[in-house]
C-alpha cells in the first residue's frame, strides 16, 4: 500500500517537482496539492494524507498554524506533517516543533534523501535533518517554556528503557536501536511505546527534546 502524500508550498514549481518526484517512488504517491496553510487544512481532510509535505513561509495562513489545525482535528487519524524549510534555523522550526512536526529537512536536500525522509516519517519515527538537529535542540532546551518532565517520570523507566531513550535521543530509528542493542525491531519498538507512555511524550521529536532536557545526551557532545 502506498504512502498517501500531501504537497503543501506557495510555489507551484516547488509542488511541480515534488509531484514528479514522489509520484515516480513505487512506494508514494500524491494525493494533493495546496499553495497555502488554509488550503492545506481543507485538503488535508479531503485526501487523509498519511504525510503532509509542510512548507512554513506562506500567505494567508502559514505553515505553523495549518501544522497545529490540522494535529488537533479529530476527524483526522493524525497524519505525520515534514517541514520543509530554506533557513538552517528558523523560530518558526521551533514552534512546528512544539505544535507537533515530526521532523524537518532543508529545501536543498537531495531527492532521495526526501524520499527516504517521507518513508521514515510514515514509519512513525521523527526525522531532523543532520544540519540543522544539533543547533536545534541546543536552542530549544534554553527557551523557558521548553516542556518539562518530572524527575520520577525518568525513575519510572527501567535500565532497559532509559538505553532506548538515549538512542533515540541520537536519532536512532527503531530498527537501529534494534540492530544496535541486538534485539528484534517489534521489541525495540514495544520499548518506545512504553516509553512515550510512562512519560507523555506527543511524538519522538519530543522525546529527543527530552534526552536534552534530562543530560542524558548533552548538547554539543
Amino acid at each position: 500500500m502506498s504512502v498517501r502524500v500531501l504537497i503543501v508550498d506557495d510555489q507551484a514549481l516547488v509542488r511541480a517537482g515534488f509531484k514528479v518526484l514522489v509520484d515516480n517512488a513505487p512506494d508514494l504517491e500524491v494525493v494533493g496539492e495546496a499553495a497555502d496553510g488554509d488550503e492545506a487544512i481543507r485538503m488535508a481532510v479531503e485526501s487523509e494524507p498519511d504525510v503532509i509535505l509542510m512548507d512554513i513561509r506562506m500567505p494567508r495562513v502559514d505553515g505553523l498554524a495549518a501544522t497545529r489545525e490540522i494535529l488537533k482535528d479529530p476527524s483526522l487519524s493524525c497524519p505525520r506533517i515534514l517541514v520543509l524549510t530554506t533557513f538552517d534555523i528558523d523560530d518558526y522550526v521551533y514552534e512546528a516543533l512544539r505544535a507537533g512536526a515530526s521532523g524537518f529537512l532543508l529545501k536543498d536536500t537531495e531527492p532521495t534523501a526526501l524520499l527516504d525522509a517521507i518513508r521514515v516519517i510514515a514509519k512513525g519515527d521523527a526525522l531532523l535533518s543532520p544540519s540543522i538537529t544539533r543547533r536545534l535542540i541546543e536552542e530549544f532546551v534554553k527557551r523557558p517554556d521548553t516542556a518539562q518532565f518530572s524527575s520520577a517520570e525518568l525513575e519510572s523507566l527501567t535500565e532497559r528503557e532509559r538505553e532506548v531513550l538515549v538512542l533515540v535521543g541520537h536519532g536512532l530509528s527503531n530498527d537501529e536501536i534494534a540492530e544496535k542493542l541486538v534485539i528484534s525491531p517489534m521489541t525495540a519498538k514495544t520499548h518506545v511505546g512504553r516509553i512515550f507512555m510512562k512519560l507523555g511524550a506527543r511524538d519522538r521529536a519530543q522525546l529527543v527534546v527530552m534526552t536534552y532536557e534530562a543530560g542524558l545526551v548533552v548538547p554539543g557532545a
